[in-house]
């Protein structure tokens, strides 16, 4: 059956058979950023309409309907609109940081690629730590905020940037304890045995009623720290205009866009990959006959199946829930989401050292 590791594999096996050992291996990490980038203007175009429709579907609307059938290149034409407008720098503003700040929140989300894996056999790099260099790596997108804010010149980019860094600082917290819930039953902080220790049946379901709160905690964090409403106050429009991007236009305001809804699909793709087995297959147990029925459905379809439902959850949060105000948002992280998941974490642990889960 097609897969992206047979694909994988057979172009690794020809490009050895074409070129010197190490001039094979540069050739694939170019195609490797390729496909990422490539990877990236997809699902920024995907998830803009993905988005504008949901909106449409919830409030009982059409929606995009005049570009294309049925309104589907009405993404395409706005990424057309945002390449020929003209990108101003404000007076006053620190020109380096404005201009840098949009590629180091573009780069932070090409990082944090690199170990999620698609399908089987088909990840970027294995690294045996990747869930600490998710951390790691994710916490670098605060800094493209802050600077965007500080750079600008403007009291409300400022302000919009401060509560990001608020936000997302404290939302880190909760977002790590349901992470390390995960690593406590699984043993392991790579990705691929994340996702192998759940052959069996996908951790959600394995580790009882505490990975069903880590599951809820994860989801409600990394909305927040995304930016993503009801959580939105970094861009409340409200009272601070577009927030930290305010004064940024064309491509550099498209990069911020951009990076947002790429963040968005990393944030699910990880959550899928910790609680929904990612790209593995729905199992259960010894039921043999049921899982070689579910090992048809190649796991790349899994594996984006999963993303996207999570995705449409995040979604369905922003045409649901009104925006909270900031100590609102606060005084959930610091006084209810942080002590459940200390508690919860130590249920877990529990749990893994008794070996109660299944």
């Amino acid at each position: 059956m097609w897969s992206f590791e047979q694909i994988a594999a057979q172009l690794h096996e020809w490009l050895n058979a074409q070129l010197p050992t190490a001039w094979a291996t540069a050739a694939e990490m170019v195609l490797a950023g390729v496909a990422v980038i490539s990877l990236f203007a997809v699902l920024g175009l995907v998830l803009v309409l993905m988005e504008r429709k949901v909106a449409a579907w919830m409030q009982i609307r059409l929606g995009p309907n005049r570009v294309g059938p049925k309104g589907m290149l009405q993404s395409l034409a706005d990424t057309l609109k945002l390449l020929v407008k003209e990108g101003m720098t404000p007076t006053g503003a620190d020109k380096l940081l404005f201009n840098v700040a949009p590629f180091i929140a573009m780069i932070v989300a090409m990082l944090l690629m690199a170990p999620i894996g698609f399908a089987r056999n088909f990840q970027l790099w294995d690294i045996n730590i990747g869930v600490l260099y998710i951390s790691a790596i994710s916490s670098l997108s605060v800094i493209a905020i802050l600077m965007a804010g500080w750079a600008s010149n403007n009291k409300y980019s400022l302000l919009g940037a401060m509560r990001s860094g608020a936000q997302i600082v404290s939302y880190e917290l909760s977002a790590g304890f349901a992470v390390l819930a995960v690593i406590v039953l699984t043993g392991s902080l790579s990705l691929g045995d994340i996702v192998q220790s759940q052959a069996n049946g996908w951790w959600l379901f394995k580790g009882h009623l505490p990975m069903v709160i880590s599951f809820i905690i994860f989801i409600i964090a990394v909305t927040a720290e995304t930016n993503r409403a009801p959580f939105d106050l970094a861009e409340a429009e409200s009272e601070l205009t577009a927030g930290f991007h305010t004064e940024y236009s064309g491509m550099k305001f498209a990069l911020f866009f951009l990076a947002e809804y790429i963040n968005v699909f990393i944030v699910c793709a990880i959550g899928a990959t910790l609680f929904l087995g990612g790209w593995m297959p729905f199992h259960i147990g010894s039921w043999d006959g049921f899982n070689r029925v579910m090992d048809y459905i190649p796991s790349s379809v899994w594996f984006f199946g999963k993303t996207f439902f999570l995705i449409f959850v995040i979604m369905w949060f922003r045409w649901t829930f009104p925006r909270l105000r900031i100590d609102q948002l606060l005084n959930l992280e610091w006084k209810y989401l942080l002590p459940i998941s200390l508690v919860n974490l130590l249920l877990v642990t529990v749990i893994a050292i008794l070996g109660w889960h299944f």
